[in-house]
C-alpha cells in the first residue's frame, strides 16, 4: 500500500517534475481554499481574526524549524547516512534534533498559551472586544500547528536526503486540503474554531504521511537527546545567520498585521487574499528558476569559475524577467477578472473585490523585484554570504514598515501593498549592487535582453486590455464562466503578441524555454542555456 510512497527518485529531473506538479496542484488547493473562506465569510472580522491567529505560530515554526533545518540539515544528515550500514549515526543525529525541535516548540507554545493576551495585543493592537478574545482562542489552538509541521519538517529533510520526494510532495496538498475539509465540513458545526481544527488537522496529515516512509528507512522513535552530537554542533553554527534572516522576513509580515490591525474591518483578511494571488506566480515562475540555479552558482563559485558563475546568473536571470514582467503586465490588466474568478463568490462582495484588486494592483508593482530577489540572494548564498542578505534585508525592511505605515494612512489596505513593493524593489536595487561589486553580472547582455522584453510585455498588456473590451460586448460578465472566459480569452491574446514580438526580436530567453521543452529539462533549469552545457573547468 505504502510501496509508491516509499519510491526512490533516481534522477534530478524526475525530482523536479514531482516537485514541480505537486507544487502546482498544492497552489490551486491554495487558491480554492481562499475562495471557500471569501465565499463563507467575506473580507471581514472573522477572517482577520483567523490570519491574525496565525501569525505567532508562523513565527515560531519559521523561526524555531526552517531556520534550523534549512541551515544545513540535509547535508549534515545526507554524510551521516553514507557512513556504515547500521546508520546509527544518522538516526542517533535525527531523534536529538526532533527532540530538540519538539521540546522547542512545547515550550514555546506553553509560554505563548500562558501569555497569550499580552502577546496579541501587541500583535492586533486595532482589535477590541469579541473580535481580540477570538483572535487569542483561536491563536491558542492554531499552535498544534507547528508542532506537527516541525516533527513533519525533520521527516521531510530525512526524506529528501534519502531521495523519497513522492511523499513530500504530497504533504503541502494534504495540509491544504486539511484545511479545505475544516472550511466545509467543520465550519458550519463548529464556527470559527472549525477554521483552527482544519490547520490543525492539516498539519497533522502533512506529519503522519510521512511516517511509514520513515519507518521503512529504519527510523525508530527514542526519547534521548546527545548533546556532544558532531551534527548537531555544526548545525548550531550555521543556523544563527539564516534564522537572522528569516526573522527579518516575519517582521515584515508582524509589521503588516500591526499595522493592518488598526485599518477597516476585513483590512488584514483583504491584504492576505491579494497576497496569496500574487505569490502563485511567483512561486510558479521565479522560484523554479532560482532554486535549479542555485547548485550550479554555488559549485562554480566553489571552483572559483567566475565566468561560469557569470553565465549562469545572466541566464537565469533574463529567464526570470522573461516570465515574470509579461505576468507582471496581465496581472495589472487583468486584475479584476483574476480577482472575482479566484474569490468573487458568496458573501465576498463588489466592495471587497474592490479594495483585493487595488491591493493585489500595488503589490504587482513589486513582483519584478521579489522574483529576481530569490535569485541574487541565492546568488550571495553560493558565495558562502549569508551576512550581506540579511543586513539588506533589514535596511529594506525599514522601508517597507514605514512605507506600509505612511500609506496605508492616506490609501488604507492599498498603501500597505505599496509600502510592502517599495520595501522590495529597493531590496533588490540594494542586492544587485552589492553583487556587482564581487561578480561581473554581465550587466549589458541582461541589459540587451530586458530591452526586448519590456517592450513585448507591454505590447502584450495593451493587447489584453483591448481585448477585454472586445469579449465584453458578447459574454456575460456577471457569471463566473463568463468573467473567466474574458480573462482567459484577453490573457491568450496577450501572451501571443508577447511571444510573437519576442520571437520577431529574436529573443535567447524564448529559445533557451523551447530548447528545455524539446530536451525534457525542466525550463526552470539554468542548464537549458546552451552557453551552460560545458566543463566546469572551462574558465578557470
Amino acid at each position: 500500500m505504502f510501496k509508491i510512497l516509499e519510491k526512490q527518485s533516481q534522477s534530478v529531473v524526475s525530482a523536479a517534475l514531482i516537485l514541480a506538479a505537486a507544487s502546482l496542484v498544492s497552489r490551486f488547493l491554495g487558491l480554492l481554499r481562499d475562495r471557500l473562506l471569501a465565499a463563507n465569510f467575506g473580507a471581514g472580522d472573522t477572517l482577520d481574526v483567523y490570519y491574525a491567529a496565525f501569525q505567532i505560530p508562523d513565527l515560531a515554526f519559521n523561526l524555531l524549524v526552517v531556520g534550523a533545518l534549512s541551515a544545513g540539515f540535509i547535508p549534515i544528515f545526507a554524510g551521516f547516512w553514507q557512513k556504515g550500514a547500521d546508520k546509527k549515526e544518522a538516526w542517533r543525529f535525527v531523534n536529538s534534533l526532533f527532540n530538540i525541535i519538539l521540546l522547542a516548540l512545547i515550550l514555546f507554545g506553553a509560554l505563548f498559551i500562558i501569555f497569550a493576551p499580552q502577546v496579541m495585543k501587541l500583535i492586533v493592537p486595532g482589535f477590541e472586544g469579541e473580535k481580540f478574545r477570538q483572535t487569542v482562542f483561536l491563536a491558542r489552538i492554531m499552535f498544534l500547528s507547528p508542532v506537527f509541521l516541525g516533527a513533519s519538517t525533520v521527516f521531510g529533510g530525512v526524506l529528501q536526503g534519502t531521495k523519497r520526494f513522492f511523499v513530500i510532495a504530497l504533504t503541502s496538498v494534504l495540509y491544504n486540503l486539511g484545511i479545505i475539509f475544516g472550511i466545509i465540513f467543520l465550519v458550519p458545526r463548529f464556527g470559527i474554531l472549525g477554521l483552527a481544527l482544519g490547520v490543525a488537522g492539516g498539519a497533522f496529515v502533512h506529519m503522519a504521511i510521512q511516517i511509514p516512509s520513515m519507518r521503512s528507512l529504519g527510523f525508530r522513535y527514542r526519547a534521548t537527546i546527545d548533546w556532544g552530537n558532531h551534527g548537531l554542533r555544526r548545525l548550531s553554527k550555521l543556523m544563527i545567520p539564516r534564522i537572522l534572516t528569516l526573522g527579518v522576513s516575519q517582521i515584515n509580515f508582524l509589521a503588516i498585521t500591526v499595522i493592518a490591525s488598526t485599518l477597516a474591518a476585513g483590512s488584514l483578511a483583504i491584504f492576505n487574499f491579494a497576497y496569496n494571488i500574487w505569490n502563485f506566480p511567483l512561486g510558479i515562475l521565479a522560484a523554479s528558476f532560482a532554486m535549479a540555479a542555485f547548485p550550479n552558482l554555488a559549485e562554480n563559485a566553489a571552483a572559483k569559475n567566475w565566468r561560469q558563475y557569470s553565465r549562469v546568473f545572466s541566464a537565469t536571470f533574463r529567464q526570470i524577467i522573461f516570465l515574470i514582467i509579461p505576468a507582471s503586465a496581465l496581472f495589472l490588466v487583468l486584475r479584476a477578472q483574476i480577482v472575482r474568478v479566484v474569490l468573487g463568490a458568496g458573501k465576498f462582495d463588489w466592495q471587497d473585490t474592490v479594495l483585493t484588486l487595488e491591493t493585489l494592483q500595488f503589490l504587482t508593482l513589486g513582483l519584478f523585484a521579489e522574483g529576481l530577489n530569490l535569485l541574487v540572494a541565492r546568488s550571495f548564498f553560493a558565495l558562502e554570504d549569508t551576512k550581506t542578505p540579511f543586513f539588506l534585508g533589514a535596511a529594506s525592511s525599514v522601508f517597507r514598515i514605514f512605507g506600509a505605515l505612511f500609506f496605508s494612512a492616506k490609501m488604507g489596505v492599498a498603501g500597505l501593498a505599496f509600502g510592502y513593493a517599495l520595501g522590495g524593489i529597493i531590496y533588490f536595487i540594494l542586492l544587485l549592487a552589492f553583487l556587482s561589486r564581487r561578480v561581473d553580472l554581465r550587466i549589458k547582455e541582461i541589459s540587451l535582453s530586458a530591452a526586448k522584453i519590456v517592450p513585448a510585455s507591454l505590447a502584450g498588456g495593451i493587447t489584453a486590455f483591448f481585448s477585454l473590451r472586445i469579449f465584453d460586448g458578447f459574454l456575460n460578465t456577471g457569471t463566473l464562466v463568463g468573467i473567466f472566459t474574458q480573462g482567459f480569452l484577453a490573457g491568450i491574446a496577450g501572451i501571443i503578441i508577447y511571444l510573437a514580438i519576442c520571437y520577431l526580436l529574436r529573443s535567447p530567453e524564448l529559445n533557451d524555454i523551447l530548447q528545455g521543452f524539446k530536451k525534457k529539462i525542466p525550463a526552470g533549469s539554468a542548464v537549458a542555456d546552451k552557453e551552460l552545457i560545458q566543463p566546469m573547468e572551462e574558465g578557470k
